[in-house]
């Protein structure tokens, strides 16, 4: 069957045309809420361990460079090196069978690490979720496109992309509800009140934590998500919504999409602006709701519902309006992809570094607030850019080269960076208190009351101060997405 036959019966079978998008508008819409769930659903499996890293921490004895290593290198290295392979694989082959075994691989890892016996066991299966979680995006994006023709694609893109905050939104809300609410002495109870003697004689619930629970309870639905993407999406032609001279049926090599992307420097520096602000991202994330914890006196439960899930909802309206902003005005302001989250970053700085500072919440909040917002405008060129700059034949590979970058250095090094800056500041400020304290004598349990204050005084202030001077770095975010704007009209065909 030749590709414009193709093209004719998928157009017949799912309606809409080429210059509308493949299917109906509704179907289109509800494909489009169907990927933002997987992606909602890879945050909260990716981004849990966020929230749990204070009860981690103190089940397995380590310090905050030990939960940098195991929220950033553990899933950083192999989702990046197994991403591009996977995206090479899904130019050819059923792009949504891909998707649904990652999201029934990754689940299922997730699940694995609420029964870690060991600080390497934990770090084993974060590997795993890492591995299945490399299968989304860049089929997905790729999926996308050839659903949604090009003047709706930011737009479509920023809601998929809407998962990375709404995610996390999720994944502290419920976790920290978890953590709070619902551990193996109350699972264990809870079981015996139903007469469930199978499920109560299973495990050893007295000596469960909730951060295990946590895991579990949000592992297992995904499996749920894997099957309805299975049975709901129809794999669009390639190429469907792309203008004629776009189209290729000649498959396209490796070395020949990196000379492609190596002729579009819009696409390099909003990678290189990207993956400096998801360092910074990830990094401060990671230890956010330790933040709030030790500077604030808070609960993992208050922490966790009432902060980061206000600021949740605000990144995630600055991800949908700024690409729903750059399609709108794409005519009149074609280098808006590049604008938006280079403004954007420029007032995120005094934000969130003034609300670091702030020793009320009610006024640290808001301004982190609106920080927030400003913030995630940097995720639609994520995905918008290197969809745009290449035809269908190599978006999922593109896409792939990206997050490779992104992750590998955003999520690989953010995280265990800010744990060492904290790690060191920590030390440093606890010796300018005492001389004779170390990070060592701090984790005894017997300390002197004066002793116990100055090392939770050394331990905010050197996680306070970390997160501080990650912001600044977005200012060098800002000089690529300037230098992003100067060419990425000519680079996208605009």
């Amino acid at each position: 069957m030749t590709e414009t036959t193709a093209r004719s019966v998928s157009h017949f079978d799912a309606g809409g045309t080429p210059d509308t998008g493949y299917g109906t508008k509704a179907y289109r819409k509800y494909i489009l809420g169907i990927l933002l769930t997987v992606y909602i659903f890879n945050f909260i499996d990716r981004t849990i361990i966020n929230i749990l890293t204070e009860p981690i921490k103190e089940s397995f004895g380590v310090e905050d460079w030990q939960m940098g290593l195991l929220g950033g290198p553990a899933f950083a290295i192999l989702y990046t090196f197994v991403g591009i392979p996977i995206a090479r694989f899904s130019e050819k082959h059923h792009r949504v069978w891909i998707i649904a075994g990652s999201i029934a691989l990754w689940s299922l890892m997730t699940a694995l690490c609420g029964f870690a016996t060991s600080f390497i066991a934990l770090f084993i299966f974060r590997i795993g979720v890492s591995i299945g979680e490399a299968g989304c995006s860049p089929p997905a994006n790729s999926i996308i496109a050839d659903y949604f023709v090009p003047a709706e694609r930011s737009t479509a893109v920023s809601v998929y992309a809407l998962g990375i905050p709404l995610g996390g939104m999720v994944a502290y809300v419920f976790g920290g509800y978890v953590v709070g609410n619902l551990d193996g002495p109350i699972l264990g109870a809870l079981f015996n009140s139903w007469n469930w003697t199978w499920a109560a004689n299973a495990l050893d619930w007295q000596n469960i934590e909730g951060w295990r629970v946590a895991f579990v309870v949000v592992g297992i639905p995904g499996i749920i998500v894997a099957m309805i993407v299975k049975m709901t999406i129809k794999e669009p032609p390639r190429g469907y919504t792309d203008p004629p001279e776009m189209q290729g049926r000649e498959q396209v090599g490796f070395r020949e999409v990196l000379k492609i992307l190596s002729e579009k420097p819009a696409y390099w520096h909003v990678t290189i602006g990207v993956t400096i602000a998801s360092f910074v991202n990830y990094g401060v994330g990671q230890f956010f709701v330790s933040f709030l914890i030790r500077t604030h006196e808070m609960s993992i439960f208050d922490a966790s519902v009432k902060i980061a899930m206000a600021l949740a909802i605000m990144a995630a309206i600055g991800t949908y309006m700024s690409g729903f902003l750059a399609d709108k005005y794409a005519e009149r302001f074609p280098k808006a992809l590049a604008f938006i989250p280079m403004f954007a970053l420029l007032g995120v700085i005094p934000m969130h570094v003034t609300g670091y500072l702030a020793e009320s919440l009610w006024l640290a909040v808001p301004l982190m607030m609106v920080g927030q917002m400003l913030l995630y405008t940097y995720l639609c060129p994520l995905y918008a850019v290197p969809s745009g700059v290449v035809d269908s034949r190599m978006r999922a590979t593109a896409v792939a080269v990206t997050l490779f970058i992104v992750n590998l250095l955003g999520y690989g090094l953010g995280p265990p960076l800010i744990g060492g800056l904290s790690t060191i500041l920590n030390a440093t400020f606890l010796s300018g208190i005492d001389p004779s304290l170390t990070l060592e004598t701090c984790k005894a349990s017997d300390l002197a009351a004066a002793a116990q204050t100055a090392c939770s005084s050394a331990n905010a202030d050197g996680l306070q101060w970390s997160m501080i001077l990650f912001k600044c770095l977005y200012l060098w975010a800002v000089f690529h997405f300037y230098m992003a704007s100067r060419t990425i009209q000519r680079d996208m065909g605009r």
